[in-house]
């Protein structure tokens, strides 16, 4: 039985105890020197033993179990009683008798053995402890009719006309027949962790309930004396359950077991020695016609309870299963796979296996609950379900943890889980059918493995929660595939909540649209299939070209080019603007490597995410990128949107100045669109400034405006900075900007964006000049 192993210093125990009985056993039966002493106070010092031992498994148990061997230790204590006073009244006074004062002491074996059993915690569903004392009290009424039949009767015509001697007489076999009927009843409905201990438990009993009926009916016919068989098995009864006391004190600290339903053994049990019973006592007393209709009513009886309880238990099964099931996809809920995980647990550390926990969220699923609602949502989680039972094995336990996450149970090598793992991933890569739309979803998957050599987790908590940490950071990281623990993780995470809204900006057409676009939008990025325009900049003094900026677009199968106001505010909101950078630059420094191996170099500029500002790695990977490219660093002009907040500006600063350092030129971005403007040119170590679109239109005709860009242009020339200006679409606007002494502008009065291949044709007729290194400045 797994979970339950007696120690070697028990082994020793229950070992020299057995070999102890078997030296007493030879003394009384042999006839040996001094027997009549052995016989009244060897079964005392057995009894004794059997108390020892109780208390020993009280001291180990915690709640129920406690009071079972508490009980127990009452129950022996009372038998060691009545064989030494019974001993001191046959050895020292020479007054044995039936009854005597040492019955009191028996009485309370039964009577605190049959409280212990009553205790112990089984795992069928629904039943109580009421109906289990009830069914103990038929089986043994039952049985009593029937060692009435084959022994007793005699034993009640010995002694009828003594209603004391009678009722002890009758007494003692019924009690233990009940005692033994719970404990069989017990021992059917207990959990396999715990049923070695009953199993010996119910074997010490039905030997002293077999001696008492023997003592009984010897006692009755008069020839009871000293080193009788049943001596011996009342001796034997206490080894065993001393055997089985000291194997409980082995048993798992996990909890009990998971209620089950009742088996079929358990249901017709407590009928059976009433069938037998019953059927045999109408035979020996009753004849004729009243012989026949008696046991035809004990049977039908038996066959009608039968089928009720059949009956009942299979509307327990129902009531069972849709407990450990979760209505909408009929896969395990949360109380089933933690079942699961807890056996696969300990059986990791039994057996030395594997155990894998992978859990999985759906990205965006809020979005698509309050765009089509919450059918739509369902049928989305029961497609989900559909499609993750084709990736796991018959073996794998597949669970609907909550609302959008789902769990699986992996009991294999950590390769194996992995592989799993992967091919629930790539069955995202399809679009799932819901209410007529076709809905591209990905989901965020963590994994965690636990190997034999790890830690105790007998429940598997830690091993989930490692698994919702990866999860997690999986979500954080916006990045498909398996996320695997590590140490570094925290298992520190927020409570999970829908990371999408509705009404991102240029979801075109919103609802549906918005949650088809994001998905689109994600292979889209995954499939390297945005695509990166060119946007000339030019030397407003000399009309030579200074540069080029790269402008991300998104050629949709279906709406056509999107540009950036279209999809980069669900990049942003969705967590994608690092992917997209990341693309743009690879994209950008391919195309600018492919130009200079040409013999026309022209400088880049690619718009950076804020955030990646604060990565301290980042000059390393830009610089790698170049040289893996053979450009030089002056080839490069990494932006920074002014209107995002950089996240930690001291860290930020550090990374500018070590690109600087490198010699990659650092600008802000459509200055002019946030409030941090002049903070951002007073801290940060940069190259230029980008006048933002809306800055510069109104100068040919708001004189205000015209005034702040040219004091902007001043201040910007005072601190060492280059000035471009977007969005120039006049030559009137151009020429006011060469006048304020802007460096350089950009915009269709000079070139529409172009693609890698018009930039080619263009760069084999311009003269470039890039704009100067901007002197290097204390911060």
């Amino acid at each position: 039985m797994s979970g339950m192993h007696a120690r070697p210093a028990e082994l020793t125990v229950i070992a020299g105890s057995a070999v102890a009985a078997v030296v007493l056993t030879v003394w009384l039966v042999g006839g040996l020197p001094g027997v009549e002493v052995a016989d009244n106070f060897g079964v005392a010092v057995f009894a004794g033993y059997a108390v020892v031992c109780a208390v020993l498994a009280a001291r180990a148990s915690t709640g129920r179990f406690r009071g079972v061997w508490v009980c127990f230790a009452v129950a022996f204590g009372g038998w060691t009683a009545g064989e030494l006073i019974y001993g001191y009244l046959d050895m020292a006074l020479h007054r044995a008798s039936f009854p005597s004062v040492a019955d009191l002491g028996f009485l309370l074996f039964p009577v605190f053995s049959c409280l212990a059993l009553v205790q112990w915690p089984i795992v069928s569903a629904g039943q109580s402890r009421l109906r289990l004392v009830l069914d103990g009290l038929i089986f043994a009424l039952s049985l009593f009719l029937l060692a009435w039949v084959l022994a007793l009767r005699g034993v009640y015509e010995s002694f009828r006309d003594d209603k004391l001697v009678v009722s002890l007489a009758l007494a003692y076999p019924l009690l233990d027949l009940m005692v033994l009927a719970v404990a069989g009843l017990v021992l059917v409905r207990a959990g396999p962790r715990r049923r070695r201990p009953l199993m010996l438990l119910t074997a010490a009993l039905s030997l002293i309930t077999l001696s008492d009926i023997t003592f009984a009916w010897i006692t009755a016919e008069g020839t009871y004396a000293a080193a009788l068989p049943i001596d011996v098995g009342w001796v034997a009864a206490t080894v065993l359950f001393g055997a089985a006391a000291l194997i409980s004190r082995g048993a798992p600290t996990a909890p009990d077991d998971t209620p089950q339903l009742p088996t079929s053994i358990s249901l017709w049990l407590p009928y059976l020695p009433l069938l037998v019973g019953g059927s045999g006592a109408a035979i020996v007393v009753l004849d004729g016609v009243l012989r026949a209709t008696v046991i035809v009513v004990i049977v039908a009886i038996c066959l009608r309870q039968f089928l009720a309880s059949w009956e009942n238990r299979r509307l327990l099964r129902m009531v069972a299963d849709q407990a450990l099931r979760d209505p909408l996809t009929g896969l395990a809920n949360l109380a089933l796979f933690n079942d699961r995980l807890a056996h696969a647990m300990q059986l990791r550390e039994r057996d030395a296996r594997a155990v894998a926990v992978l859990s999985l969220d759906l990205n965006d699923f809020k979005m698509v609950n309050d765009s089509l609602g919450h059918a739509a949502g369902n049928e989305l989680l029961t497609r989900v379900a559909e499609r993750l039972a084709t990736c796991v094995r018959p073996g794998d336990t597949l669970a609907r943890v909550g609302g959008d996450e789902f769990a699986v149970l992996i009991e294999d090598r950590a390769d194996h889980s992995l592989e799993i793992a992967h091919r629930i991933v790539e069955a995202f890569d399809s679009p799932f059918g819901v209410d007529g739309q076709s809905l591209l979803m990905r989901p965020s998957v963590g994994l965690a493995v636990a190997s034999p050599e790890d830690d105790p987790d007998p429940l598997g908590e830690h091993l989930f929660k490692c698994a919702d940490a990866a999860m997690y950071a999986a979500k954080r990281s916006r990045t498909d595939g398996v996320h695997v623990f590590t140490p570094e993780m925290t298992l520190e995470y927020p409570e999970h909540s829908g990371l999408l809204q509705v009404g991102d900006t240029g979801a075109k057409g919103g609802g549906v649209a918005a949650v088809q676009l994001l998905g689109e939008l994600r292979q889209a990025i995954d499939r390297q299939e945005l695509a990166v325009v060119y946007q000339p900049k030019y030397h407003l003094e000399s009309s030579e070209l200074a540069g080029l900026e790269a402008l991300v677009r998104w050629p949709h199968p279906v709406h056509g080019v999107l540009s950036p106001n279209d999809f980069l505010p669900m990049v942003r909101r969705h967590g994608l603007m690092a992917s997209v950078t990341e693309l743009v630059l690879d994209k950008a420094l391919d195309d600018a490597a492919e130009w200079a191996a040409r013999g026309t170099p022209v400088p880049v500029a690619v718009n950076l995410f804020a955030a990646s500002m604060a990565d301290a790695d980042l000059p390393d990977r830009i610089v790698s990128a170049l040289r893996a490219r053979g450009l030089p660093p002056e080839a490069l002009t990494l932006e920074i949107t002014e209107d995002l907040i950089l996240p930690d500006i001291k860290r930020t600063c550090a990374v500018l100045r070590e690109l600087r350092r490198h010699g990659v030129r650092v600008a802000i971005d459509d200055f002019g669109s946030g409030y941090s403007a002049l903070s951002y040119l007073r801290e940060l170590p940069i190259d230029e400034v980008k006048l933002d679109r809306q800055f510069i239109g109104p100068i040919i005709w708001d004189p205000r405006a015209g005034e702040v860009v040219r004091a902007v242009v001043g201040l910007a020339q005072t601190l060492g900075l280059t000035t471009v200006a977007e969005g120039v679409e006049n030559a009137e606007t151009a020429e006011r900007l060469r006048a304020y002494r802007c460096d350089v502008a950009q915009g269709f009065h000079y070139s529409p964006p172009l693609s890698a291949p018009a930039v080619a044709t263009l760069l084999r007729e311009e003269t470039i000049r890039p704009p100067a290194p901007a002197a290097v400045r204390w911060n």
